[in-house]
């Protein structure tokens, strides 16, 4: 299957570069534009004219919905997926009515955006691959819960126990302003956490391949494991 071309609009520029370096480690996603407001994001549609849109809510001069319906309005037929941190069930509504792939809550946890990619994926080959429908092919391509209803997956899935989304998202904002390679103990000053928990939410993201460890020595000879992004 060809390169899956993918835009993000997003106004935080420290969470667009999360999004940017999860995406680059999914394979199958390239990564075209990323726009920090709604013109700019309505501008890459229209030029560039990406498969699919990583989509916030919140914008300074207006709302995600709003680009939403602009784009189904139009001859675009890009496919949306919305990252927010809105929790309102009538904007989730607003959002499934303009037809979203996904919806996913903030704080953005890789493995959460991996799963949403590559259900993207195999939903695009799915289409691809049918010539003619049939109701048992509609139901493969729309899968639905026992009770005939979408259900929309939240953020907090799959992580191990005592790892919780807020603090990864603590140090992933860390890392993201500054990726000069820290210590647990330096990191647990920045998030208000101790050195021990700090140690465990880093090499969990080591596990992840999220962060590389290396071993320094510091002045008195005492080897000191320091973490920094995988690039």
């Amino acid at each position: 299957m060809d390169m899956i071309k993918v835009v993000i609009a997003e106004d935080d520029p420290q969470i667009a570069e999360i999004q940017r370096r999860f995406l680059e480690r999914i394979e199958g996603f390239e990564l075209i534009g990323i726009a920090h407001g709604l013109e700019e994001a309505e501008t890459l549609v229209d030029v560039l004219q990406p498969d699919l849109m990583l989509l916030d809510i919140q914008f300074p001069t207006g709302t995600g919905l709003d680009l939403l319906r602009k784009i189904r309005s139009g001859s675009s037929n890009i496919d949306v997926i919305m990252i927010t941190a809105a929790k309102e069930v009538e904007t989730l509504r607003e959002a499934l009515h303009g037809g979203v792939f996904d919806y996913i809550l903030k704080p953005l946890v890789f493995e959460r955006l991996q799963e949403t990619l590559n259900n993207y994926q195999q939903h695009l080959a799915k289409l691809k691959s049918l010539e003619t429908l049939a109701q048992s092919d509609v139901d493969r391509v729309l899968p639905r819960t026992a009770s005939g209803v979408k259900t929309p997956p939240t953020s907090e899935t799959r992580l191990p126990k005592g790892i919780d989304a807020l603090t990864l998202e603590k140090i992933r904002h860390v890392f993201a302003a500054d990726t000069s390679p820290l210590s647990a103990e330096e990191m647990g000053e920045k998030i208000g956490a101790s050195r021990t928990t700090a140690r465990r939410y880093l090499e969990y993201l080591v596990s992840t391949r999220e962060l590389s460890a290396e071993v320094s020595y510091g002045s008195v000879g005492r080897p000191e494991r320091r973490y920094k992004i995988t690039l």
